[in-house]
């Protein structure tokens, strides 16, 4: 009886001594645990010494700004191309070359045909147009003649008065000169513009290349 009572009494002190190592092995994980917690928390908080980046913020230029918003200041036309597109024409039938007159033509045409209407003020739109159209119908008859100088050089007369007219309603890049060459069509004359002050006449060419004086000196702005 006694025996048995000694073998009761270890058996419950082995139990309570694996409880009490299995709770201390639970409390010693907690520990481990929580200070784990701890130090993660501690490296992903920045430091009194650490720099913290400041957020960068871009300044967008005035330009890029108004491209941004649509708003795009508005273009302003210039006949400078119209002009440099009409010398050529004009030199071409001084040296009494209809091809390269019926290219240049040409050129001229593809010019006035990318005039953008939008750079035209409105108080000038209505001349403009009557202005642009006669031009358009002159450079295509002498683009399309090359073989018929007579009949080019009727069309640069008419296309003369069409520069000379822009010439006075928008004015000009460079200088010029509005020469006249008082023979040509019957006698009635017929004026032309050219970028030097030499008179080298495109009605006649080689014929009468000096036939013809300075009328206006037409200064560039």
């Amino acid at each position: 009886m006694k025996n048995l009572t000694l073998s009761i009494i270890a058996v419950i002190m082995a139990f309570v001594t694996v409880s009490c190592n299995q709770a201390s092995n639970k409390n010693e994980q907690s520990s481990n645990d929580t200070a784990v917690v701890s130090q993660e928390q501690s490296a992903s908080q920045p430091k009194e010494d650490d720099t913290v980046a400041a957020p960068v913020v871009s300044e967008t230029p005035s330009g890029q700004e108004a491209k941004a918003t649509g708003k795009e200041e508005a273009k302003n036309f210039s006949i400078a191309p119209i002009v440099t597109d009409y010398l050529s024409l004009k030199n071409a039938l001084a040296s009494d070359n209809d091809k390269a007159a019926a290219n240049a033509g040409k050129k001229l045409l593809g010019t006035l045909n990318k005039v953008d209407m939008k750079t035209i003020p409105a108080d000038k739109h209505k001349e403009f147009m009557e202005i642009f159209e006669s031009a358009k119908e002159n450079a295509e008859h002498i683009g399309e003649n090359a073989g018929k100088i007579d009949h080019q050089r009727e069309h640069l007369a008419s296309l003369s008065e069409d520069l000379k007219d822009l010439v006075s309603l928008f004015g000009t890049s460079q200088t010029l000169y509005q020469d006249h060459c008082p023979m040509f069509n019957d006698g009635k004359g017929a004026v032309w513009f050219s970028e030097n002050k030499e008179i080298k006449n495109p009605y006649y060419g080689s014929k009468m290349i000096s036939c013809g004086k300075v009328q206006q000196t037409i200064n560039g702005k």
